[in-house]
């Protein structure tokens, strides 16, 4: 069986969870490789509705072992809430692992989350405010401090004091706010070892044997290829890499292990946070969108942009991850419109361009040029299969994947797990 890593095309969102949440019934492992609880999952199965923000989606099988790997940030306490929550819905947790390489959120992380946006001002890269930024540039900068720390109470002290002295400097002189105290930090994140220890192991040597097995393993991201820090609309992005070679690196697996490579878009386009999004509809046809599809944010409940399909950056996405297939989801959000516009070039600066420019000045002033296409105004939640969804339908996903130049492989006509068409196998 093979390795498949599925990652967000577009800005997140995108239904990853839904997407590992289905293929999962097959799996045998599954992979969180980046991100932190800044990302949200929305699963919807027989167990119920879940914001995931750091348990892989695969949790819900009964039988696959679920891992969040080396390239997540892991803020100790929001995951313990979360292995709660899904306890106390009768969902077992105990194929849940954690890489002892993964990096921890402290609370100085999110001190700094805050004070940094608050300093951007008008210029704020738009965060959840949870440390992930922070956590990421301490792991860079080898001030970070791992789950297999928590193991060590001794050696957890000895780094903790060094790292808080330095902090609290930065806290209490260049920011003017209060230090944090040694001794609550120490006993807080103590008190988290001793809960998380019985999840925290080496990893990498349990995803090889599970590749090695002939395993159906899925490698799940987080975020999506247009907030990446090199390609994406930097500085307005994450701070890990959601593309499919940072799956390599998060999860501790070679390149040349992974066998088929997901892209997950939307059928339309959504973005949270700052930033330039060209097909953003601040329109009647914009709110629609949202208020039909929900699209409120898992994580923090922020009402997401909301735009047409761009095909522009749905190719430069395809070309920097090579995706092997496509999942389009929510199809069924654009039931109701009688005409449907794909950006199929921009211009800027009066000039037609037919790439995705790497300065967001340039991209902030790029208008769309748009290809109007029929709608089909049907409902298509019950369709199951794809000779059942309207001609325009077809039509529509056709034109996407000429764009993305591979086949849209699998069809999601709602959030539900029964609420897709699997067209072909993945691979």
């Amino acid at each position: 069986m093979p390795v498949i890593a599925v990652i967000g095309a577009q800005w997140g969102d995108e239904g990853k969870g839904k997407v590992v949440d289905l293929l999962t019934e097959k799996a045998e492992m599954v992979v969180r490789f980046s991100g932190g609880d800044n990302a949200g999952h929305t699963v919807i199965n027989p167990w119920g509705k879940f914001a995931l923000h750091l348990v892989p989606a695969g949790i819900f099988s009964p039988r696959a072992v679920c891992l969040i790997g080396n390239g997540v940030v892991i803020n100790p306490g929001a995951l313990i809430d979360e292995i709660e929550l899904l306890n106390r819905s009768g969902v077992d947790t105990s194929r849940l692992f954690i890489s002892d390489r993964a990096n921890l959120i402290m609370p100085y992380h999110i001190l700094f989350d805050g004070l940094e946006e608050k300093w951007r001002g008008g210029k704020a890269i738009g965060t959840t405010g949870k440390g992930i930024g922070p956590a990421f540039s301490d792991k860079a900068a080898r001030l970070g401090i791992r789950t297999g720390d928590l193991l060590d109470k001794e050696a957890l002290l000895e780094r903790l004091h060094s790292i808080l002295d330095y902090k609290n400097a930065i806290l209490t002189k260049v920011y003017g706010v209060s230090p944090l105290s040694l001794d609550e930090v120490y006993h807080q994140y103590c008190q988290y070892g001793e809960c998380l220890a019985p999840y925290i192991r080496e990893t990498t040597g349990m995803l090889e044997e599970a590749v090695n097995r002939g395993e159906l393993v899925l490698l799940e991201g987080a975020q999506g290829a247009l907030l990446d820090p090199d390609f994406g609309t930097y500085p307005y992005t994450t701070s890990s890499s959601p593309l499919a070679g940072g799956g390599c690196l998060g999860a501790g697996i070679g390149p040349s292990r992974i066998n088929a490579i997901l892209g997950v878009f939307k059928a339309y386009c959504t973005r949270v946070g700052s930033g330039p999004m060209p097909t953003e509809l601040d329109d009647e046809t914009g709110h629609l969108i949202r208020e039909r599809a929900q699209e409120y944010g898992a994580t923090t409940g922020r009402p997401r942009r909301c735009g047409w399909f761009d095909a522009v950056a749905a190719r430069f996405s395809a070309r920097i991850n090579g995706f092997t297939a496509a999942a389009i989801t929510r199809l069924d959000i654009l039931d109701t419109l009688p005409r449907l516009k794909l950006c199929v070039g921009y211009k800027l600066d009066g000039k037609t361009i037919d790439y995705f420019p790497s300065s967001v000045g340039a991209l902030d002033r790029c208008q769309p040029i748009y290809e109007e296409l029929p709608g089909w105004q049907v409902p298509t939640t019950h369709i199951r299969r794809y000779e059942q969804l309207p001609l325009q339908a077809r039509q529509y996903i056709a034109r996407l994947e000429e764009f993305i130049a591979c086949p849209a492989n699998l069809v999601c006509v709602g959030p539900e797990r029964e609420q897709s068409i699997l067209r072909k196998p993945l691979l």
